[in-house]
């Protein structure tokens, strides 16, 4: 009997853990494959919503290099497309993976395409955007490249405006750190 309480509140403690984390999501990619966050344990992430034809588009280009430089240093991106804001994201799964490969070179995990804001918010962006979830803080999606850190141990760290590139100061002291 002893056993048993011991087994449930340690699987309880674990269930607990998981759930203010990122790492309680799976996901499908923009090629319809399910990603499951929990691989990514021991890793920083940066979560960014995408979009192909706003005026932040061209931060890919600092997103990638981002990425190429620290990917080997437990580092990863993923990409969220949304059409969330001023109807700048309109394409299908297959023409997002085109233009950013085609444009911009993207080699970072891309997700499928789903909404960051608003009565059909995906669960993952609930999480993030909702201290009841996340534990850390409230906050909302204000437009498109808005970037969400996520530190080795799955738990939010910071929102970083969309405005702010990937590359700024403030992101490449976190991920080095």
């Amino acid at each position: 009997m002893l056993f048993c309480a011991i087994t449930w509140a340690q699987k309880s403690k674990s269930n607990t853990e998981i759930e203010n984390t990122i790492y309680q999501f799976k996901v499908k990619d923009i090629n319809g494959e399910m990603f499951d966050f929990a691989k990514l344990k021991g890793k920083k992430i940066m979560i960014v919503n995408t979009a192909s034809e706003c005026g932040l588009t061209p931060q890919y280009v600092q997103l990638e290099e981002l990425y190429k430089t620290f990917k080997e240093h437990n580092f990863v991106i993923v990409g969220f497309p949304a059409n969330n804001f001023g109807a700048q994201e309109p394409g299908s799964n297959e023409q997002i993976a085109t233009f950013c490969k085609k444009n911009y070179g993207v080699s970072f995990p891309m997700m499928e395409k789903i909404s960051v804001k608003g009565s059909d918010i995906h669960t993952l962006y609930s999480f993030l955007t909702e201290k009841k979830k996340n534990g850390v803080l409230d906050s909302e999606v204000k437009w498109n490249f808005q970037k969400y850190l996520i530190d080795e141990k799955g738990k939010l760290v910071k929102v970083v405006a969309p405005q702010t590139l990937p590359n700024a100061e403030e992101v490449i002291n976190w991920v080095k750190s």
